[in-house]
């Protein structure tokens, strides 16, 4: 297995620099498999989702889809699959930001009976409270 940092998740997905993104395109889809996947844990995940959002200004049902895109690849494992999938469904169905929501499951999964916030937003996802 080979750990992926959040640039070369970013050059595969954005196709923006020919050369890096060739060579991430090339590592991903030609030279990894399921027997030996690129690694992406969940830090990357809210890294990528955060460049994604506030350097490349997608949208919410954009970065869904580029989430979506690579938990379908098989040649990729993804730490806590499942709660990057509920925090991709909850980005999806405008419920909350993908952060927010991995945050919560993240916590459920540890136990946590909600997690706290000052944020006005995100107590509109499951496992959150306001403080």
């Amino acid at each position: 297995m080979i750990g992926l940092d959040t640039n070369v998740v970013v050059r595969y997905l954005t196709q923006d620099d020919p050369a890096q993104s060739r060579k991430a395109t090339e590592l991903i889809e030609r030279d990894l498999t399921e027997d030996d996947p690129g690694y992406i844990n969940v830090v990357v995940m809210a890294e990528v989702a955060w460049v994604l959002e506030r350097v490349y200004r997608l949208t919410d049902a954009g970065l869904a889809a580029a989430i979506e895109r690579l938990l379908q690849l098989d040649a990729i494992a993804v730490e806590n699959e499942q709660d990057v999938f509920a925090a991709m469904i909850a980005l999806k169905s405008g419920r909350g930001s993908f952060a927010d929501a991995l945050i919560a499951a993240l916590n459920a999964r540890a136990g946590c009976s909600r997690t706290v916030t000052f944020d006005g937003k995100a107590p509109r996802l499951p496992g959150f409270a306001p403080l």
